[in-house]
């Protein structure tokens, strides 16, 4: 069971950190520095950023479950 968690949890990681990669820089910030203030026409829709939006937000409390199911496992595993 440990060994289950502990690979979703590397996958939703990994996931999670190209999701984050994939969102539009909202200015200001670092992704200013390194050329993403430029507008782009590749940016998409509203719609293709709501889902990006809720497909970010399920896989982020997919990989919080992970943490505190791990956690509680190994806390009580005798």
């Amino acid at each position: 069971m440990t060994t289950a968690l502990t690979v979703l949890l590397v996958l939703t990681s990994l996931i999670l950190i190209l999701l984050v990669l994939l969102h539009k820089g909202r200015g200001g910030g670092l992704s200013d520095m390194f050329g993403g203030g430029v507008s782009s026409s590749l940016g998409g829709s509203s719609i293709a950023e709501r889902n990006l939006d809720r497909f970010t937000v399920g896989m982020g409390v997919i990989w919080f479950a992970c943490v505190i199911a791990l956690g509680l496992l190994l806390a009580y595993q005798s």
